[in-house]
């Protein structure tokens, strides 16, 4: 067993019989990280998550994998259910960098808590143009010892950028997007909208609460069908699907 058998959250409980030698989100961890000269491998996920549970079975229950993890990084898990402001910082940068998120998100950090490489789910090998997560352990490992200059000024362009986005939202935030703005955020989800199966975007999908919500306040505030035939469709799919606690 490792820390994670100590945890609060049921989800990080799940991953303490892990050969990883996982730390929960703590200043312990980034010190540890310090003391080694190493950087920290940071994954993200909930209990719900199906990715999460598919990546823990295919590579943090790997011997191998989790031997090579534990020489050359600090390994923390998180709850993003527990710790949602931490997931909420890294998701930024992740989809900052990548145009797309999702969990399990995995991203790599300096001892500052500095990120410098992202993504989400990782295969145990090669497939559909994403590298194994093995390889990408070995690929970053080899970028913090061969360029570490390279990797600080990657991470301080990321940091500078993710402080500029807080800025801009701050100022934005006294002002309530206008009628346009909303119209645009309706045809947007309309572009997306999966017309057979519900939902938006493609596979693996998972339930989009926050659009659900703006579409039918988008209903009750201007009579839009299409905002709620939209709504109602993926909430029909999704109940007539396989999630099990629509809640």
């Amino acid at each position: 067993m490792n820390r994670l058998a100590h945890a609060t959250s049921p989800y990080l409980q799940q991953h303490a019989d892990n050969p990883v030698d996982w730390w929960e989100w703590s200043p312990e961890a980034f010190e540890e990280a310090r003391r080694r000269g190493v950087p920290v491998l940071l994954s993200v996920g909930y209990a719900a998550c199906h990715w999460c549970h598919v990546m823990a079975h295919e590579s943090f229950e790997d011997e191998a994998v989790a031997a090579y993890a534990n020489e050359h990084y600090v390994a923390v898990k998180v709850d993003r259910e527990e710790r949602p402001d931490v997931d909420a910082v890294y998701m930024e940068a992740v989809q900052a960098a990548t145009g797309q998120g999702g969990w399990p998100m995995t991203v790599f950090l300096t001892p500052d808590k500095e990120p410098f490489y992202f993504g989400t789910y990782f295969p145990p090998e090669p497939r559909h143009g994403m590298p194994a997560f093995r390889q990408v352990l070995e690929g970053v490992t080899a970028a913090w010892r061969d360029r570490r200059e390279e990797v600080g000024e990657v991470a301080g362009r990321i940091r500078a950028e993710l402080a500029e986005r807080a800025s801009v939202y701050t100022a934005a935030a006294p002002h309530p997007p206008a009628d346009a703005d909303l119209h645009q955020a309706l045809v947007a989800l309309s572009r997306s909208f999966d017309d057979k199966r519900g939902g938006f975007g493609g596979a693996p999908k998972f339930p989009p609460s926050m659009a659900i919500e703006f579409l039918l306040r988008h209903h009750a505030r201007t009579g839009s069908e299409a905002a709620l035939e939209m709504a109602a469709r993926t909430c029909e799919a999704m109940a007539r699907g396989g999630i099990n606690d629509q809640l």
